[in-house]
């Protein structure tokens, strides 16, 4: 099933890159979290206990569900253990989308929010393979954030920011981190 067929794949790639601006794709706002919650909860709650190869049918529909599965629950619950929760559904898509090939034919700007969920891994594995896709990108300020993911993971083997909202206890060093500016 094409994501032309998929109402709300075509919904969400049209409103995270049509309606909103990049400036609002990272940043924490109320408005933003509002509206991707009244749009995208429901569907969020529907589709989350499906498995990766549902959304391989069509490169669209793959990533709209990379989007719906990590930068989502990310706007709908920020300081909450759910914003982690489909983090490995939207890896699997990734890795779906990308044996198939269909990363080669997409834009920049698609394959930044693909490769997301490798970013966003605890895994060192994954961190090592963001690395290398967002370095072919070229956006070097991307690659920043790349690096300084891959350094927290490297180091700590988890992100420390995260620690407190999925109820892990934080060392030392990972409170200098996260004061030094390490949280994203």
């Amino acid at each position: 099933m094409t994501a032309a067929r998929l109402p709300w794949a075509a919904d969400l790639l049209h409103a995270w890159f049509h309606e909103l601006r990049p400036d609002q794709w990272f940043g924490r706002s109320d408005v933003v979290d509002t509206k991707l919650r009244r749009r995208f909860a429901r569907t969020l709650a529907r589709l989350g206990g499906q498995p990766a190869t549902a959304f391989l049918g069509d490169p669209l529909t793959a990533r709209a569900a990379v989007l719906l599965f990590d930068q989502v629950p990310r706007n709908l619950f920020r300081d909450d253990p759910r914003a982690f929760a489909y983090d490995s559904l939207a890896r699997a898509i990734t890795r779906g989308a990308r044996a198939k090939g269909w990363d080669r034919s997409m834009t920049k700007n698609a394959r930044h929010f693909l490769y997301m969920p490798m970013m966003h891994s605890e895994a060192i594995a994954d961190q090592l393979l963001a690395l290398r896709l967002f370095a072919a990108l070229g956006n070097n300020r991307t690659l920043d954030f790349c690096r300084s993911h891959a350094r927290m993971i490297e180091r700590f083997g988890r992100f420390p920011h995260r620690n407190k909202v999925l109820g892990r206890k934080s060392t030392r060093a990972e409170k200098r981190a996260v004061a030094e500016g390490n949280a994203w």
